[in-house]
């Protein structure tokens, strides 16, 4: 499993499919990513479980296409 320390803001957020999603806020928490809002189509932070995270790298890589990751991510404002 991966461990919210791995996660480091301004990492690159990229999704199964080699997509960019999105750039890390920070760790909300320990169980979720908040993604900035500079870096998103809608202007809004969003959120995602750290359970989607595949590996981390130079990158965090999930284990879902962005499609799906877009489709089910938490907005807040």
């Amino acid at each position: 499993m991966i461990a919210a320390t791995d996660i480091r803001e301004h990492m690159e957020v990229m999704a199964a499919d080699g997509r960019h999603v999105g750039t890390v806020d920070h760790m909300e928490g320990e169980s979720r990513i908040k993604l900035t809002r500079s870096d998103s189509e809608d202007g809004q932070h969003h959120l995602i479980p750290l359970d989607w995270v595949d590996h981390v790298d130079a990158h965090v890589h999930l284990n879902k296409n962005a499609d799906d990751v877009q489709r089910e991510w938490s907005t807040i404002n």
